[in-house]
């Protein structure tokens, strides 16, 4: 009797932490629907945004741009834009497209907005390209003559051409900005400092780059932003909104130097959220 007892006493709380383990395994059977009903719908995922620099320029002139993007929760890519011939360099970005999954918005500055006018032609997952002080060159055009179209510019009298022999064993120059006049010229509402470090560290264009005409643009068919700098001395405001007009792009424009994804990242963000946001 005393054994039987004592067995008895030894099982209870066996027999009351199983009863507690299947009690609570039902609630949170019970309770899991109406938890995920709380929760809501979950939301779309944002537009990568896809940065494509300039001749003169390298990846880290995004930089203030890329911060606040990111804050904001887009995805961001900063492509190295090769400079060697715009079909290449547009090839190059259009291989990074492909690798992308989920809709992008497409931006370009400078040389870089003939680069995602021919590299987001044919890309479907390209929803939106916004051009900041950027060529938007028509089919046949080149930067070289679209620049030279307007008067205002003047990059004409600051490029330095060093000599190059391609692989190919064909000869070209690949030019960049004098150091010297960098900063009046390219970025004068970038801080002296800033812009010294922009002029040592910019990356060269080739001749074959600048002069070769564009391909069928995709701003004839994607929906497109333009901001243009009122004080742009390399694209001159008039050639700027020349551009943007004909493309039946959204201006914006802002009182800046070429740099203003250095000088005004916050109005560059602007506009990109703002193409972002028309995104389905």
């Amino acid at each position: 009797m005393y054994r039987h007892s004592r067995l008895q006493h030894a099982r209870t709380p066996l027999t009351l932490m199983a009863t507690a383990a299947v009690a609570t395994a039902l609630f949170a059977t019970s309770a899991g629907p109406a938890s995920a009903a709380k929760s809501g719908p979950v939301k779309a995922a944002k537009p990568t945004v896809v940065l494509v620099h300039g001749a003169f320029a390298d990846s880290s002139s995004w930089n203030g741009v890329i911060k606040q993007l990111k804050n904001d929760g887009y995805p961001v890519i900063a492509a190295a834009n090769p400079l060697r011939s715009l079909s290449g360099d547009a090839a190059s970005v259009k291989n990074l497209l492909a690798g992308i999954d989920g809709p992008v918005v497409l931006v370009g500055h400078s040389y870089g907005g003939a680069v995602i006018s021919n590299a987001a032609y044919g890309s479907d997952n390209v929803k939106a390209l916004v051009y900041a002080d950027a060529f938007l060159p028509d089919k046949g055009e080149s930067a070289n003559e679209l620049v030279s179209k307007f008067e205002g510019s003047v990059i004409g009298d600051v490029l330095r051409p060093v000599p190059i022999t391609k692989p190919d064993g064909s000869k070209d120059f690949d030019f960049s900005i004098d150091q010297a006049r960098f900063h009046q010229a390219f970025g004068a509402d970038v801080p002296a400092d800033t812009a010294a470090l922009m002029a040592a560290t910019q990356r060269p264009g080739t001749g074959t780059a600048l002069n070769e005409p564009s391909g069928e643009p995709a701003w004839k068919t994607i929906p497109s932003w333009a901001l243009v700098g009122s004080n742009d001395r390399i694209i001159p405001r008039d050639a700027q909104v020349y551009m943007a007009k004909r493309a039946n792009a959204q201006i914006m424009e802002i009182e800046s130097s070429h740099a203003v994804s250095v000088s005004h990242p916050d109005a560059v963000t602007h506009i990109i959220e703002k193409a972002a946001r028309t995104v389905r």
